[in-house]
């Protein structure tokens, strides 16, 4: 299991919150890339997608509904 699929797997593993760090790299790795953002916050898109995803480094982790729209990405465009 390569780097990139134990960060992708970390996802799903996770039970309430992720690094902020590391949502930003998957959201890269699934295709995703930063459109914008002020002070804490994070926006990644997609040309194919409608939904952005939308993170908020919140003492270093993203909230819980993030993951979950995280999650949803990954499914969609990622590698399981």
């Amino acid at each position: 299991m390569t780097k990139h699929d134990k960060l992708l797997q970390s996802v799903f593993n996770a039970t309430v919150s992720i690094r902020f760090e590391d949502a930003c790299k998957v959201a890269d790795l699934i295709g995703f890339s930063q459109k914008g953002g002020q002070g804490s916050h994070s926006v990644y898109g997609r040309d194919d997608e409608i939904k952005l995803l939308n993170f908020q480094n919140r003492n270093g982790t993203i909230t819980p509904y993030q993951l979950r729209q995280l999650r949803d990405m990954v499914k969609k465009y990622g590698k399981q």
